[in-house]
């Protein structure tokens, strides 16, 4: 009975190997989780230390995957991939490269910002600007590399190169932003170049690529500083596209995917909803948000946060912290809440992330929260600390620093990191 026990739990288990975890949905749908936070806290299986970035880890195979910045002097410094064993945290491997961070706002140079993403033994990790690797993922040796800025004339925007590259079948499609194209597809085995698309003529943004089947066939979708677009994955091909242009290129969310809508929200330009053809690749406006004010805000303008579509709702973190409820056919506010983050400020934030019934939500002060959300408001379940924010935010908050890592939840665990260390903890009943 323990064997038939043991294997249930390891057929149950799941792995976060990639930005927003598999298919880059933000859902987590593992069992034996926790009904609510115990009075002592979480318990932590182990810490280890880091150093600097933005880059939430990605878990697969027992090993965690993870990637800081060793500041060194000026803009000058060490990126670094590191591969640690998931049940102890011992550092298995490490990968070390050089990176001077030129151009990036310098209160957010510290380290990259990509989520690495892993496919079977090999492991992609992009830097803030653009080193990317393909390293093995059991030794860290490098398979292969490309430099956006070398190799493809990339101009690396004020906030870094942030789109995690994601893998369909033999390719790995990047928004490189290169000379002549935003996006380019390599040989995932290789490094070689397959296809390059959209014309390089405006900022590339910072949103990544996902890909959604709709219409009778499987889209990449890229919502860049200028335009939603459809790729063809195979060859580039674009299917169709929705110009929406970003005020100072800033769109950094993810759009959020169901088989017929595509959802979107921009700290300036706010909200977009598309409708997805079901007969062929084709999109329309289905609604759109009025306002391009980061303070007058009429949906909901998110930051960093991506939000969740949930039926026929839609729930997201806007500009200035308020949790909102929209409803997803025609975009009207239901409720706000300022109890997530608990302070209306410029970019007060919180990943949310769906599991079963319910969310997790990791807000900006470092605090892990359980709550139900539907339309009739906001219901706390359970809240306990979860690490230590460390990263100076840029700007006048409560608290002098914040921590804007998107956590893994893997393997009925939680693992997350700041600025020094990475810690692993329990979220097992």
């Amino acid at each position: 009975m323990k064997i038939l026990a043991l294997l249930i739990f390891c057929l149950a288990a799941e792995d976060w190997p990639e930005w927003r975890g598999k298919g880059r949905k933000g859902v987590w749908t593992e069992d034996g989780i926790v009904d609510r936070f115990s009075e002592d806290g979480l318990k932590i299986r182990w810490r280890a230390p880091v150093h600097t970035g933005f880059a939430g880890p990605a878990v697969a195979a027992g090993r965690v995957f993870v990637v800081d910045w060793d500041h060194k002097q000026g803009n000058r410094g060490i990126e670094r991939a590191m591969a640690l064993d998931e049940k102890t945290g011992k550092a298995l491997w490490t990968r070390e490269w050089e990176a001077q961070y030129i151009g990036l706002q310098p209160i957010y140079a510290t380290g990259p910002r990509a989520t690495p993403t892993v496919d079977g033994d090999r492991l992609y990790v992009l830097g803030a600007m653009g080193a990317l690797h393909c390293l093995n993922t059991a030794t860290g040796e490098v398979i292969w590399s490309r430099d956006f800025v070398r190799d493809f004339k990339t101009h690396v925007p004020i906030w870094g190169i942030t789109a995690a590259p994601i893998v369909d079948g033999n390719r790995l499609i990047c928004l490189a932003g290169g000379e002549t194209a935003k996006i380019i597809a390599l040989d995932k085995m290789t490094g070689n170049e397959i296809w390059r698309a959209l014309d390089a003529d405006s900022e590339i943004g910072y949103s990544p690529p996902v890909l959604v089947e709709a219409g009778g066939r499987r889209q990449l979708i890229q919502w860049h500083a200028t335009a939603v677009t459809s790729l063809d994955p195979e060859n580039g091909r674009v299917w169709w596209q929705q110009p929406w242009k970003m005020n100072v290129g800033l769109n950094v969310g993810t759009p959020v995917l169901t088989p017929s809508r595509l959802f979107f929200s921009a700290f300036y330009n706010g909200p977009m909803m598309l409708e997805l053809d079901g007969s062929k690749p084709a999109a329309r406006i289905l609604w759109k948000g009025s306002s391009e004010s980061e303070i007058k805000t009429d949906g909901l303008h998110s930051l960093i946060s991506t939000p969740v579509l949930d039926g026929d709702y839609i729930y997201g973190i806007c500009s200035y912290g308020q949790l909102r409820c929209l409803n997803a056919k025609t975009g009207e506010r239901v409720w706000e809440t300022l109890e997530v983050t608990r302070e209306n400020a410029r970019w007060a934030t919180g990943h949310i992330v769906r599991h079963k019934n319910r969310y997790f939500i990791n807000n900006d002060r470092g605090e892990l929260i359980i709550a139900n959300l539907s339309p009739k408001g906001y219901e706390e379940i359970s809240r306990t600390f979860l690490i230590k924010p460390t990263t100076r935010p840029g700007n006048r908050r409560q608290r002098e620093f914040i921590n804007w890592t998107h956590p893994a939840y893997a393997n009925r665990h939680i693992v997350t990191r700041n600025d020094e260390e990475i810690i692993s903890a329990s979220l097992a009943r």
